[in-house]
């Protein structure tokens, strides 16, 4: 994982920078955390700029939510719906749930989105309940090219200053933190399914 990190950004550099963001969110080859972390060290050795590397980071970041997002679209509210109906246990929610999901998020939509990319998985799948619920693109990737700028920079703030000695055991901290909170998530999506109730 390191390896493969350190090659991409140290043979590509902005480039390789924005290409590992961008396919994370596709095919996470590793944590977007450690992708940063070993960007901004690479930076802090001088050979990339620090600003240039957030920037790249960040757009690359916002760029590979795009397919998401228009999977969420192309799927559609009406679809979702008649899912939740069906599978509403498994998906843990109902049509109904689809229905006040849609006047919440169009309330607080930019916070979830830009919160949203301070957690792991749901930093990515936040843009199919954005695109179901018609949040304009724009916006919605705005508030997460922000979100992203906050908690991809601090990332790569660490690793530049911190530099290349401590990048490993940076790495099995940010592993342990990123199996931590997925393994939250499958507990609660597990208490979800088994306390889900079908509305009338």
């Amino acid at each position: 994982m390191l390896d493969w990190a350190t090659n991409i950004i140290e043979s590509s550099g902005y480039l390789g920078v924005f290409l590992g963001m961008f396919l994370e969110n596709i095919f996470p080859p590793l944590p977007s955390e450690l992708m940063m972390i070993f960007s901004g060290a690479t930076a802090g050795k001088g050979d990339l700029n620090i600003i240039l590397v957030i920037l790249a980071g960040s757009i690359g970041s916002v760029i590979g939510l795009l397919p998401w997002f228009y999977l969420g679209k192309w799927f559609g509210r009406k679809r979702l719906k008649k899912l939740a109906d069906k599978f509403g246990r498994f998906l843990t929610f109902s049509g109904e749930d689809i229905e006040k999901a849609d006047k919440w998020f169009e309330k607080h939509g930019k916070k979830i989105v830009f919160f949203g990319r301070f957690l792991p998985a749901v930093r990515t799948l936040v843009a199919i309940p954005a695109a179901i619920t018609e949040m304009k693109l724009w916006k919605f990737m705005l508030y997460a090219f922000l979100g992203s700028i906050v908690y991809d920079g601090a990332f790569a703030m660490l690793g530049y200053f911190v530099g290349d000695n401590d990048t490993k055991q940076l790495e099995k901290i940010v592993d342990i933190g990123t199996y931590i909170v997925l393994g939250l998530v499958v507990i609660w999506y597990i208490y979800r399914v088994i306390t889900f109730k079908k509305k009338k």
